[in-house]
């Protein structure tokens, strides 16, 4: 695409945008795992049926969140500025090293009131941590694979950039940079390394193979929010998916916080691997995820919860998890009034004069590590010495990243 000449026509919205990838990403992966529309089809029927199903914003039917896993600076550069098309800005650190997991993330999502009322699409994007790859030679292997492949179409880079020259596309110019755009998140069977070099990654870690071995980050989970994710869980047990043994975050609650997450654990999908002609070899990452999203928490309510999961965790191990994190959240006011008045959580005044709680936008560092776990075998689970590098993430991004409890003290303050 040669001609960069700034258009006369009118530009599309970003949000309206973000709307047409998301629905043709929901549409791309629906083909690519049969599975996720099963799971499309569960969720439907416990929103159907929840009972504050009536008074649920519309945005719940279209809401999505997805991720993917990058393997270089250069990529989450320009992954940012693609998102920055669909109104989408980076939110939030998440270090996840400490749970064995080598990457650091960020969540790119809309951020006012209004645009996350018309698609609060997000993805959580991360990055591959090469310096947590403990054998150097691996390291420097993986870096050179790395940088031999190309993510984004040349089509999609020359609309990012007719949209940052001009303030954005036009009709044809989005339509063209969304189906553009869609074959970077596409999956790939034939990898980028051979079969050696493939089980040698493996072996450094699941995750690190996932993201260095292929042409590209092919999304590997595309959720969907439900109302009553206790209800969806045990809605996809008696639809036989293999799903996760337990919901990820806080107990089930009157007043619900923060995020709750479960999943189908992932599929064992075809490779083929470079230079191979035998038979193909396999390879699990792709899954299906579901989320409850609640309240979004002040810090001070934040430190509250992560005091009473660290209680959960270290408490008797003889007794269930699911027992034990319900036995220490009963620490945790679980009603509106009490909430707002000790600061607790955010809310918004309504025009009555009744308060309202803000939805949590984002994403548990803990929550995500253990989806990530669950669905990379739970054969690893050793944690990493070096801790987050905040500063060496935003380098790379070439931003800093939003502050997400200011985003939500600016929307209470209206």
């Amino acid at each position: 695409m040669k001609d960069t000449a700034p258009t006369t026509l009118a530009l599309v919205d970003p949000d309206e945008i973000r709307t047409r990838f998301c629905a043709a990403l929901s549409a791309m992966y629906r083909a690519e795992v049969p599975l996720y529309a099963d799971l499309l089809a569960i969720v439907a029927r416990v929103n159907a049926g929840a009972a504050d199903a009536a008074s649920t914003p519309a945005r719940v039917d279209i809401e999505r969140h997805g991720a993917i896993r990058l393997g270089t600076p250069a990529e989450l550069a320009m992954m940012g500025r693609a998102f920055a098309v669909m109104g989408m800005e980076p939110v939030g650190y998440y270090d996840l090293a400490p749970a064995g997991v080598p990457v650091h993330s960020t969540a790119f999502r809309p951020v006012s009131e209004a645009a996350l009322a018309r698609n609060p699409f997000r993805v959580f994007c991360s990055l591959l941590r090469l310096d947590l790859i403990a054998d150097p030679d691996l390291r420097a292997e993986a870096a050179a694979i790395l940088a031999t492949r190309q993510i984004f179409r040349a089509e999609a880079v020359a609309l990012i950039e007719r949209n940052e020259a001009q303030g954005g596309l036009n009709e044809a110019e989005a339509d063209n940079f969304v189906a553009a755009l869609l074959e970077t998140f596409r999956w790939h069977e034939e990898m980028l390394v051979d079969r050696a070099t493939y089980e040698r990654l493996v072996a450094s870690h699941r995750l690190v193979a996932d993201i260095v071995a292929f042409r590209g980050p092919h999304i590997n989970h595309l959720t969907p929010r439900v109302l009553d994710i206790d209800a969806a869980q045990a809605a996809m047990v008696a639809q036989g998916l293999d799903t996760k043994e337990s919901i990820e975050g806080p107990p089930r609650r009157v007043v619900p916080i923060l995020l709750r997450q479960t999943s189908f654990k992932a599929l064992t999908e075809s490779v083929r691997f470079a230079g191979d002609t035998g038979a193909p070899g396999q390879h699990t990452a792709r899954f299906g995820e579901i989320e409850q999203r609640g309240a979004a928490l002040t810090p001070k309510g934040r430190a509250l919860y992560d005091d009473l999961l660290a209680k959960a965790s270290s408490a008797d191990a003889a007794q269930p998890y699911a027992q034990r994190l319900a036995g220490a959240f009963e620490s945790f006011p679980d009603d509106l009034e009490t909430l707002v008045s000790e600061g607790l959580i955010y809310v918004r005044r309504m025009a009555h004069g009744a308060l309202e709680p803000l939805t949590y936008e984002d994403f548990l560092p803990v929550s995500a590590a253990g989806i990530f776990q669950s669905n990379l075998g739970n054969e690893q689970r050793e944690t990493y010495a070096q801790q987050g590098a905040q500063s060496v993430f935003e380098d790379a991004l070439g931003r800093a990243v939003l502050d997400p409890f200011a985003l939500y003290a600016e929307m209470a303050e209206g």
